[in-house]
């Protein structure tokens, strides 16, 4: 029963927001445009808040509702993690859309905040003061993934449920590693840039 509710978890982060509203709205693919990810991020340089604010609370809760429901389930806190791993990955890789998906942050922030409310808040503020510095969200994302874990130690939360967390880690790291190559090129992208679609 635990290995089908982790495969849901998987199928749940695999719902493809981003991509349905933008398909719905443009006919088009997201994927042919802006950053190529079907996120909230591209989905507001693309089309603007209306559209970013109902697709950034559906892949909140993508990460959020497989570990706080499979904890309901089960109480088992490591299934969780588990779980809120495997959302992040169907965001990421999802199998509805070619497995080509967003970068996994909102999903992420939403597993976080139940995994440990007080460690995602402070991550949070690292993003938020990060992007608010340097108008790169890319690199707020990468700075509040890299901190959780730390935070979490902070907290002394078990180092079983840490270890277990680092995945989601490792994924955003791996999606934003074309951000990060910009990045350290001078040419990536600034929050509050438009982008534009095409014919």
């Amino acid at each position: 029963m635990k290995i089908a509710f982790a495969v849901l978890a998987y199928l749940v982060g695999s719902f493809p927001s981003g991509y349905l509203f933008f398909r719905a709205s443009e006919k088009k693919d997201i994927r042919d445009f802006g950053s190529h990810a079907t996120g909230a991020t591209n989905v507001l340089r693309l089309k603007g808040w209306r559209y970013a604010l109902p697709v950034a609370f559906v892949d909140i809760l993508k990460g959020f509702l497989p570990a706080f429901l499979s904890l309901k389930f089960f109480g088992d806190p490591v299934l969780a993690v588990i779980c809120a791993s495997l959302a992040v990955l169907g965001h990421c890789f999802p199998v509805y859309i070619g497995f080509r998906g967003g970068k996994g942050v909102a999903t992420a922030a939403g597993a976080m905040f139940f995994i440990a409310l007080k460690p995602a808040l402070l991550s949070l503020a690292v993003f938020i003061a990060t992007v608010a510095l340097t108008r790169f969200v890319s690199l707020g994302s990468i700075l509040a993934a890299l901190v959780f874990p730390l935070f979490m130690l902070l907290f002394k939360m078990p180092a079983e449920l840490i270890a277990l967390s680092l995945p989601i880690l490792f994924i955003i790291l791996v999606r934003h590693a074309e951000n990060v190559r910009r990045l350290v090129g001078g040419t990536e992208r600034k929050f509050g840039r438009k982008g534009k679609i095409g014919p």
